[in-house]
């Protein structure tokens, strides 16, 4: 079964997902727009009713993937799989070499710098790739809850 398609009134406001078919037959006609392709969202150009029901929003956050999924009375509305990055460990090991061999190199007009290590001090610190995992998490979360009617995370 196919995703829904998010929908939002010429209002700015979350009504429930409407159907691929649906989306489709309104965008040509030119009652509808998109506004978003990830994830697909589309626009209403009409004044409509507003009809909302509840729906949750469940997550599956992993190491590698999250797992997303939207129901709404026992109906899977949407789901997804999200990769996340892997590779922002081996981009800032290749970012240190390139610093240590600048600072091997005979510059004697470069300042000594060693005494800048405030970062590790911070109370709530992660680590880049955690933390770069935990911001995506996050961003995907914050934009789903921003489609949905009458959200609720599970």
């Amino acid at each position: 079964m196919p995703n829904r398609v998010f929908v939002i009134n010429k209002h700015g406001q979350a009504l429930m997902p409407c159907k691929p078919r649906k989306a489709r037959v309104l965008l040509r006609t030119g009652k509808a727009k998109v506004i978003k392709k990830e994830p697909f969202t589309i626009q209403l150009l009409y004044g409509s009713t507003g009809y909302k029901q509840a729906v949750s929003l469940g997550v599956d956050s992993g190491q590698r993937h999250i797992g997303l999924a939207v129901t709404s009375q026992a109906k899977v509305l949407f789901q997804t799989e999200v990769e996340l990055r892997q590779d922002v460990k081996s981009l800032l090991d290749t970012r240190r070499t390139y610093r240590r061999s600048r600072r091997n190199r005979k510059t004697r007009y470069r300042k000594a710098r060693f005494l800048n290590r405030i970062a590790s001090k911070k109370a709530n610190w992660l680590p880049p790739s955690v933390a770069s995992k935990v911001n995506h998490n996050i961003n995907w979360v914050k934009r789903l809850l921003a489609v949905l009617p009458k959200p609720e995370l599970h």
